[in-house]
């Protein structure tokens, strides 16, 4: 399968792309600074471009069978979440691609009783913006027409993959830590599985 990728370089987008390429999938990532991807592979292409022009999403789009998108906004940068949502669906739409797999967070939308207090507080403070974002990010998601499943996983961590996490839809799962090699299988598993089609499961 051919993957487009937007969100390489930030830690869940590196293990999409490393468990990508070891199941033998092809993956085309939009980055906007390719050293910061140092990794080489023969089916990784990568396109150095910006996620809020939409030329280079829809070149990034083109001739993929499915787009997962891991973008995330790292303190003190603008929010570019409900932006390239917009030009990843119309790319999508352009290129009559349907498969899309979106990661956001536990606490967007109806998930906002399954954090803790004190992230309640950050999500009314300092993350009122990006949390705005990805409400916004999903919306568009939603509405798109498109084949898709967003994942809701809790805080990310830097440990390896182990698959012993939870998941699913019930609102009783809360946000704990998981690693982002986790977050990357599970990801990678909704390519193939239709279980959470039009779905947000949670994964902590």
């Amino acid at each position: 399968m051919k993957i487009a990728l937007f969100g390489a370089t930030g830690g869940t987008g590196q293990q999409v792309v490393k468990q990508a390429l070891a199941a033998g999938h092809a993956v085309q990532a939009l980055v906007r600074t390719p050293a910061n991807l140092s990794l080489q592979h023969e089916q990784l292409t990568v396109i150095p471009g910006n996620v809020l022009d939409d030329t280079a999403v829809a070149t990034c789009v083109e001739g993929a069978d499915a787009v997962i998108c891991a973008l995330g906004t790292r303190q003190g940068d603008e929010p570019v979440e409900a932006q390239s949502a917009r030009l990843i669906v119309q790319a999508m739409q352009q290129h009559g691609v349907l498969r899309l797999i979106v990661v956001t967070s536990l606490g967007v939308g109806d998930s906002r009783d399954q954090v803790p207090g004190f992230f309640k507080v950050l999500m009314k403070t300092a993350l009122r913006k990006v949390m705005a974002a990805k409400e916004e990010q999903e919306r568009v998601v939603k509405e798109s027409g498109l084949d898709w499943v967003i994942v809701r996983p809790g805080g990310l961590t830097d440990g390896p993959l182990n698959g012993r996490y939870t998941f699913g839809l019930d609102k009783s799962i809360m946000a704990g830590q998981v690693t982002r090699a986790d977050v990357a299988d599970f990801v990678l598993r909704q390519l193939t599985d239709d279980t959470f089609l039009h779905k947000t499961p949670a994964i902590t």
